[in-house]
């Protein structure tokens, strides 16, 4: 067969320059970070890959027998690890610019962003990659099930249209089981309970994934536009000037405009909320429905005319998911 005699010559390659699977990975992940918006179809590839990657992680020693048994060699160590490095490099370097582009900087957002910052910074310093992470086999799984939430973030929205909450909670559905054999090398104690345990912890996680929600960016959706104005031009869905500082009879008199033009994936239907914040106090929320596709971002606002009876002070108008993903925040001020 002719992979009897490829696959021999490409491990000797790469035997030989060990460094060029890692060098393509990061090239390929550098031009995917460049390229992002031709490149959306990639996901679909990256996803599957990932879960692949999983399974023969978990299956690695059962792999190799077989494919000791079907082609006649063993794969080298070398080669299964650059291989791993690669899809982490790949995976975490793809998904990099649609967290930056989403993330609201000024909340909580922003540690998660940084996490798969470093983390993509780790895939490609080899010294701590291989002597500091691989070695810790159930930090290295935890690190994996990162790169896999964050592709299917990216992924399903892109790929099946799938709303912002369904996304979150298929991929945090995936995390939470891979992370279940993390905590089974971390919980070595030999009781009965042991497996009451090791699911326990695993629902916990779970749990706590889906608290962590609002401090994950929407990794498909961002804002293009914004404006709080006190005018809007209905026939072509323009906003007027805007405002920062608003006084208290403008308000009175006109009411007011939160304009947002978001950008989704073609196909995409979902439904936002525009929530009118007083001094961090919730005054009302507007649910808005949007349509992806359009490059420019589906153009939506909410005209707000009912207003406390001391309106001044700081004003927000968050922009948020149904599952509570922050898109982003238009602030302004009003001024006796």
């Amino acid at each position: 067969m002719i992979w009897r005699e490829l696959l021999p010559s490409l491990i000797a390659l790469v035997q030989r320059h060990p460094g060029l699977v890692a060098i393509f990975g990061f090239a390929s992940g550098l031009a995917s970070f460049l390229l992002v918006e031709r490149h959306a179809e990639l996901a679909q590839v990256l996803a599957a890959v990932m879960l692949v990657s999983w399974l023969w992680l978990m299956l690695e020693n059962i792999l190799r027998e077989r494919i000791a048994q079907w082609f006649g060699f063993e794969l080298p160590p070398p080669l299964l690890r650059y291989a791993t490095q690669m899809i982490h490099q790949e995976s975490l370097f793809f998904v990099l610019p649609f967290f930056f582009i989403t993330t609201t900087w000024n909340s909580g957002q922003a540690l998660f962003t940084g996490l798969l910052g470093i983390a993509a910074l780790l895939s490609i310093i080899d010294p701590l990659y291989y002597r500091w992470l691989a070695p810790k086999r159930w930090l290295f799984l935890a690190y994996h099930s990162l790169a896999l939430f964050a592709v299917l973030l990216t992924a399903l929205p892109i790929i099946f249209q799938l709303t912002t909450p369904q996304s979150y909670q298929l991929a945090l559905a995936a995390s939470a089981v891979l992370s279940f054999p993390s905590l089974f090398a971390i919980i070595t104690v030999q009781r009965w309970w042991r497996g009451l345990l090791l699911v326990g912890l695993t629902l916990v996680l779970a749990a706590g994934g889906w608290l962590a929600r609002v401090w994950v960016p929407p990794a498909t959706l961002w804002l293009t536009e914004v404006a709080v104005t006190i005018q809007l031009d209905n026939k072509n869905r323009a906003p007027g000037q805007s405002l920062k500082l608003i006084s208290v009879d403008q308000l009175r008199s006109e009411g007011l405009y939160a304009y947002t033009a978001i950008n989704a994936p073609r196909g995409l239907s979902e439904r936002i909320y525009h929530v009118w914040r007083h001094n961090g106090r919730e005054i009302e929320r507007i649910a808005l429905d949007i349509q992806g596709g359009r490059k420019e971002g589906y153009r939506a606002w909410t005209h707000k005319q009912n207003f406390p009876g001391e309106p001044a002070g700081n004003w927000q108008v968050q922009v948020l998911t149904e599952a509570g993903q922050m898109i982003g925040v238009l602030r302004f001020k009003v001024a006796e």
